[in-house]
């Protein structure tokens, strides 16, 4: 299991639009049809990674306990399915099923939107406000498979609690760790 950190894009990027399928609705959507009226978050996962596994209860919880706040989450898997197959959109779509997800579960073919925002990782987890600028990177919390510390969403509930309240994030800001995105 490779331990790849995320590369922190930098604060104030504007998020790079997309429009890609939908597994979950079999529908193309935009960045902009996504966006939240106080937030977005922008998550990289793939289905077989055990770093996103780890915390996809959490990922689906944090997202059903902030929508109702104007944020919107959207997951997006840019993973190489030629040599990956358990990562394809048909799998996708039972995946998200499977565990719940409140939010569409977008699939990133050309691996383009992954390099468009500098993702390295899986999860990769990205926070932009209203405007689409970003105010958080990095990792859902400390946990890890492994490493005995429970999966609980602390620092990017603290980075969108910042955010709706209209104050600085002032904690550090920590890469994610996860697997590599396969890239062809």
């Amino acid at each position: 299991m490779a331990r790849t950190p995320s590369n922190m894009l930098p604060l104030g990027t504007k998020a790079p639009n997309f429009n890609l399928p939908d597994t979950i609705s079999d529908s193309v959507m935009s960045l902009e049809q996504l966006k939240g009226n106080k937030g977005t978050v922008v998550m990289f996962i793939c289905n077989h990674c055990p770093f996103v596994i780890h915390v996809n209860e959490i990922l689906v919880k944090v997202a059903n306990n902030y929508f109702d706040n104007g944020i919107s989450f959207v997951a997006i898997s840019s993973n190489d399915v030629e040599n990956y197959p358990q990562d394809a959109p048909d799998k996708m779509k039972l995946h998200a099923k499977e565990n719940n997800y409140p939010f569409p579960y977008l699939y990133d073919e050309t691996q383009a939107i992954a390099k468009a925002y500098d993702a390295a990782c899986t999860p990769d987890i990205y926070l932009f406000n209203e405007n689409l600028e970003l105010v958080y990177r990095g990792q859902l919390d400390d946990s890890r498979p492994g490493n005995g510390i429970p999966a609980t969403g602390e620092d990017i509930e603290n980075a969108l609690d910042c955010l709706l309240q209209g104050v600085d994030n002032s904690r550090p800001q920590k890469p994610s760790i996860g697997c590599n995105i396969k890239w062809k």
